[in-house]
Order: C-alpha cells, then structure tokens, then sequence
C-alpha cells in the first residue's frame, strides 16, 4: 500500500489533534501524491529544496515558511519581487511538496523543536523543568566561556554571542529555542528560576542583553548566550528525520541542514 503525503502530515499532526488557528500547511503539492522521499529542514531554502530533488525526494517538511514571513498569506507581500517570483516557478516547476511544520511540533507532549536540542546537547540529565516555552536546566557550576565553547563545539556552530562576565560560574540555565529571547518572556524568568545563565536562538537587542548588562553592572552573576534562530532550532528538525524514519521505514528519509546564513569576518 502507497504512503502518500496525506498520510504523513496525518501522522505528523495525530499526537496534537487537529488545530483551528495554524500557520503548518502544505503550502505547495498533491496530498495524495506518493511519497519517494522526505527532507527535513530548518528553513526550505531554495539549496534546500534543490538538494531534495537531488535525493529524489518529493516532500519537504519545514519547521519555517518558504517566503520570509511567519504568516500567510504567501502570494501578496511581495508583489513581483524576483528573488520570490523565482523561488516560486523553482517549486511550481519541480513538483515539490513542502508542509509547514511549526506549531504542531512545539505543541507535541514534549515540544519536538526543545527536545532535539537538548538531546543534541546531551543535557537530558540536568532537566529540572519543562515549560512551553522553555526549559530550567541544572548543570555542574561550569564558566560562562566553557560553556559557551561546548555549545559551539556540540551544535558544531561558528561562533555564539555572549553577554556576561567569561568567567561567571553558572548551574542555573534557562534554554529557550527560536526566537523566545524577549524581554517580556526572558526577564521575569531569570528571577522566578533563579537562573545565571539564559540560552536562547534569537530576541530584540534591546531588551534582554541590556537587561543582562545592567545586571553584571550592578554586582549581580547573570549571563547570556545568544546561539541564532536556526541554530537553536535545527536539531529539532533533525530529530523529526530520526522519528519519521521509525515511522516510515520504506520511505528515505534525510535532514538537510543549511549554512549559516550570516558570515563571521
């Protein structure tokens, strides 16, 4: 019996149940077209998507949209911009189908997209809480620039932001993915957790690292890690690639991780 897309997006979403507000959906494709191959991915890139046709697969599954904005609808931002109007003849042309996979994966019993990156990290032990948004962590009291350096080294990324003292000991680690670094989430947290230490992908410059900044200048032991949206994110996805290759052991599977999307110089 043929696996077709509907019946992957079926399973993708069954843990959840069916959502009536969402920004996930097969944006582009057939449902009842049968699945060659899966790619899974942070963001569907255009190198992205022209990799999953070099591995004959035809379903791309994204945790991001592929035109630059978190909401639909996808056809009127952007008019007849070329760098859009291209990327969309590219997927028209190709036959890919791409489903947008966001809030049902942070909606799992245990948010997917949190779950990849700690097990990336091999933090599983140190969880002391889970939360929606975010995660407590315990860890042996480690400096600020270790463990700065053993997330690079981990995540196999080039380089992460810090705001803090390099020397500060931390034990106390709040670790939220994506773009969970505001303010109005992050501050209150620092001191309801009693956290030292706050890891997330990405946030507004002038809300949480100013805070962390007025923090160390008045005495306080508080730091900051900022690792990049898709950095924090991309191990989640990969972790979806491990569990739909459980699931769909007859069907390829393959996480396809893009560059970086800033240069380091």
């Amino acid at each position: 019996m043929k696996t077709t897309i509907q019946n992957v997006i079926n399973r993708l979403i069954d843990p959840v149940g069916r959502l009536t507000e969402t920004v996930d959906s097969l944006y582009y494709g057939n449902p009842q077209a049968e699945v060659s191959g899966i790619v899974t991915a942070f963001m569907p890139t255009q190198r992205v998507l022209e990799r999953a046709l070099e591995l004959n697969a035809n379903l791309v599954i994204a945790h991001e949209g592929p035109f630059f904005q978190h909401k639909p609808p996808l056809d009127s931002t952007y008019g007849d911009d070329p760098v859009f109007a291209a990327k969309k003849k590219f997927i028209l042309d190709s036959g890919l189908s791409i489903f947008r996979f966001h809030d049902y994966w942070h909606r799992y019993p245990q948010d997917g997209i949190m779950l990849g990156l700690i097990e990336a990290l091999a933090w599983d032990t140190y969880v002391q809480k889970h939360e929606p948004a975010y995660s407590v962590m315990e860890i042996p009291a480690t400096s600020v620039i270790d463990i700065a350096n053993y997330l690079k080294k981990t995540l196999d990324i080039p380089c992460v932001r810090v705001g803090g003292e390099m020397d500060t000991l931390c034990s106390r680690v709040g670790l939220l993915a994506g773009y969970r670094g505001g303010g109005q989430l992050v501050i209150p947290l620092m001191e309801q957790e009693n956290l030292d230490l706050v890891v997330y992908g990405e946030g507004p410059e002038w809300e949480t690292p100013e805070y962390v900044r007025d923090a160390v200048w008045q005495g306080r032991s508080k730091a900051l890690i900022v690792l990049g949206h898709a950095e924090s994110e991309e191990p989640g996805m990969k972790l979806l690639a491990d569990l739909l290759q459980r699931q769909f052991p007859e069907i390829p599977v393959h996480f396809v991780r893009e560059k970086p999307v800033f240069q380091w110089i």
